[in-house]
């Protein structure tokens, strides 16, 4: 058994992020497994910006009300307890809703073995018309 000694809250890079987004590792990327745990933190309108992931990735929402969107697809209301899979090489964003906070737990499998470039791949910003879309 090992204990992981949590680590500082990290701010959300702005070339990431539109608004304010803090995250905790709770898996950290430290050679010992391959899955990948962070439970991410959105003020009220704060999003991410259009990303995938090559393995694709799951978000458990813990608290709050957010909004999550694949491109192409309706921007979709998400709740406490509710769970995403955004698959393999999609395209999507996600955050909190205008006027809530959101926290999710965003889970993934870091290992990137036998791939070119990174697990995630960041794209352009969520415009404001892309966020204000009204939900399905």
């Amino acid at each position: 058994m090992e204990i992981m000694t949590k680590l500082p809250s990290v701010k959300g890079p702005a070339d990431w992020f539109t608004g304010d987004v803090w995250f905790d590792q709770i898996v950290p990327m430290n050679g010992t497994t391959i899955g990948r745990c962070n439970a991410v933190h959105f003020a009220p309108a704060a999003r991410t910006a259009w990303h995938r992931h090559v393995n694709g990735q799951l978000l458990h929402v813990t608290e709050g009300v957010g909004l999550t969107q694949s491109r192409g697809g309706d921007v979709v209301v998400i709740r406490p307890g509710d769970a995403v899979w955004c698959p393999p090489g999609e395209w999507h964003w996600h955050g909190a809703a205008p006027d809530h906070f959101m926290t999710h737990l965003a889970i993934w499998d870091g290992l990137t073995a036998g791939q070119d470039g990174p697990e995630t791949e960041w794209g352009e910003h969520v415009t404001d018309d892309e966020y204000g879309r009204r939900p399905a």
